[in-house]
């Protein structure tokens, strides 16, 4: 892989199929302490309110988000990157791709839960215009810990 000043330059983001939901399932146990199961993560491929949207690199999975859409607002349910590529501006092109096309099918805003110690997220969400809309007490589990609720208008 071709890495730039931090950046990698040679990936692409594409819709999640089937190919990916094994990879995907083992980087939500890599990250997350209450991982989704590969069921789980395979029934959103047949859920007509969901996008899930995946950086890869040839057979690599880099990181992927997830949401669902009820009539005009959406939810980012998922968000990772691999480890070893982060800080390297995967997750913020993924979001970035993620809101344009929530906004092409009409969603006018995108919510998202975050940890509530979770400063390098919460500072992402910040630098790309989400604002703190609420606090969800005791939201995660393992451990237990509130969840800030974070919103963007997608509608100008």
């Amino acid at each position: 892989m071709q890495l730039v000043r931090g950046e990698m330059t040679e990936y692409r983001i594409v819709p999640m199929e089937e190919r990916h939901v094994s990879q995907i399932a083992a980087l939500e146990r890599r990250c997350f302490s209450d991982p989704w199961s590969e069921a789980s993560i395979r029934s959103e491929l047949e859920n007509p309110l969901s996008l899930w949207l995946v950086a890869e690199h040839g057979d690599a999975l880099l990181g992927y988000a997830g949401s669902q859409t009820a009539a005009d607002l959406s939810d980012m349910m998922n968000l990772a990157v691999a480890p070893e590529y982060r800080r390297m501006g995967i997750g913020k092109r993924l979001i970035s791709e993620l809101t344009e096309e929530l906004r092409r099918r009409g969603s006018e805003a995108l919510a998202l839960e975050v940890r509530a110690s979770n400063d390098p997220a919460i500072s992402l969400y910040e630098a790309m215009g989400f604002s703190r809309a609420g606090v969800r007490p005791g939201y995660y589990f393992h451990p237990r810990e509130d969840a800030v609720i974070m919103r963007k208008e997608l509608i100008l």
